[in-house]
C-alpha cells in the first residue's frame, strides 16, 4: 500500500515527498534514488529506541507530555507553532538565528544542498514509521490540535515525527555552516520539532527520536564526498549573506528568543 508521508523542505528548490510504503517488520524499504546517500543511508529502524508501547514508562510520559501541553492552545507559543506547520518555510524559521534569511537569490548553493538531502530524510523517516505505525497522540486522548483533524494526517504515523528530523537535519547543517551561531541555530531547530508537541500532532518522544534520527543521517551524509564539496561551497555562500543582510527584525527575534529559550514540557 503506498501513501504519502510529510513532504520537506524550502518553499523554492524542495519539491521531494517523504512517501512511505507499508512494510514488513525489519524488512528495510529500497532506499530513494535521489539525495546523497542511496543505499549507504544507515538503517534509522535499528539506530532508533523501539516507538513506546502501552503499559512502558516512555507511553505514560507521552500521555502526560500531550496532556499538560494542551495548556498552551492559543498562547504566544501555539502561535509559534502554527508557524512552524509550514516545513518548507525552514531558511525563514532560521533567519533570527542565524542572522539572515537564506534565498534563492543569496543561497542557491546552501538551498540546493537542503533539496538533494530531502530524499535521505524522507527514508530515514519513513522506514521506522511505517514498521511501527505508532498513533499520534490525539488519536489516543482528546484534546485540541493546531491544525485540521484530517484523515491523512491519522493516517500518517507518530514515530519518528517528520517534521522535527527534517528541522534537527537542517539546524544541524546550518550550524555547521555558521559554527559562531550553532547555540542559536540549534535551539531554534529543537523549537521546531517541540512545535509538534505543542501542536498535539506528534507525541514527546517522536520528537526526542527525531533528534536522534537526525544526528544519524549527518553523520552518513557526511559520508558522501558529494556532500562534504557541496558543504564547502556553500560555507562562503553563507557568510556572504550574513554580512550583505538584511538582519532580521531585531524585535521579532527577541518575541522568538523568550519562546524558544526553554522545551515547553518543563
Amino acid at each position: 500500500m503506498q501513501r504519502k508521508h510529510l513532504v520537506t523542505g524550502t518553499a523554492l528548490l524542495l519539491t521531494a515527498a517523504l512517501a512511505g510504503a507499508a512494510i514488513a517488520q525489519g524488512q528495510a524499504p529500497k532506499p530513494p534514488s535521489g539525495g546523497y546517500l542511496g543505499a549507504a543511508a544507515p538503517d534509522t529502524y535499528r539506530i532508533l529506541p523501539q516507538a513506546p508501547v502501552e503499559g512502558t514508562i516512555r507511553y505514560d510520559a507521552d500521555r502526560k507530555a500531550f496532556a499538560n501541553t494542551r495548556k498552551l492552545k492559543d498562547t504566544p507559543r501555539w502561535d509559534l507553532a502554527i508557524t512552524d506547520v509550514n516545513q518548507f518555510a525552514m531558511p525563514k524559521h532560521m533567519a533570527c538565528a542565524l542572522g539572515v534569511e537564506l534565498t534563492a537569490q543569496n543561497a542557491p548553493k546552501t538551498l540546493a544542498i537542503l533539496s538533494k538531502m530531502a530524499p535521505d530524510v524522507g527514508y530515514a523517516t519513513n522506514h521506522p514509521k511505517d514498521i511501527y505505525q505508532r498513533k499520534r497522540p490525539y488519536l489516543i486522548d482528546e484534546g485540541p490540535i493546531c491544525v485540521p483533524k484530517d484523515p491523512l494526517l491519522a493516517a500518517s504515523p507518530d514515530y519518528p515525527s517528520g517534521h522535527a528530523t527534517w528541522g534537527w537535519t537542517v539546524a544541524l547543517v546550518l550550524a555547521e555552516l555558521a559554527p559562531d551561531r550553532a547555540t542559536e541555530i540549534l535551539i531554534r531547530g529543537r523549537a521546531f520539532g517541540e512545535s509538534r508537541m505543542v501542536c498535539g500532532v506528534h507525541n514527546m518522544s517522536a520528537v526526542e527520536a527525531a533528534r536522534t534520527n537526525a544526528s544519524a543521517l549527518v553523520a552518513g551524509l557526511h559520508g558522501s564526498a558529494q556532500f562534504r564539496a557541496d558543504m564547502e561551497a556553500a560555507r562562503e555562500e553563507v557568510a556572504k549573506a550574513r554580512a550583505a543582510g538584511p538582519a532580521p527584525d531585531a524585535a521579532a527575534c527577541a518575541k522568538e528568543a523568550d519562546l524558544t529559550k526553554s522545551s515547553p514540557y518543563y
